[in-house]
């Protein structure tokens, strides 16, 4: 198949689909229950996406706890080597 061709097959694929979901869409009652199955997995997706983005927040606010924690542990070593320093040298 040339060029040409596939780009014709690829637009009656894709005008057909389009066509299909648009049927869907605004047939009288089967167009009102896809509506609601779509509008349900829509809620359902966004459910997931909130879901996901507060576990990642989560998993983000510890590792800035573990990492405020650790720069706070070794600028305390550095203190007390420095004191340490100051004492021996003084």
């Amino acid at each position: 198949m040339n060029n040409d061709n596939g780009k014709i097959v690829t637009a009656l694929i894709a005008g057909a689909a389009v066509g299909a979901v648009l049927g869907l869409l605004f047939a009288p009652e089967k167009g009102t229950e896809t509506r609601d199955k779509i509008n349900d997995t829509l809620s359902d997706l966004k459910d997931i996406i909130k879901e996901k983005t507060e576990e990642q927040y989560d998993q983000f606010t510890e590792l800035k706890d573990r990492l405020i924690a650790s720069l706070i542990d070794k600028a305390e070593d550095a203190k007390e080597e420095l004191e340490d320093e100051v004492i021996e040298h003084a």
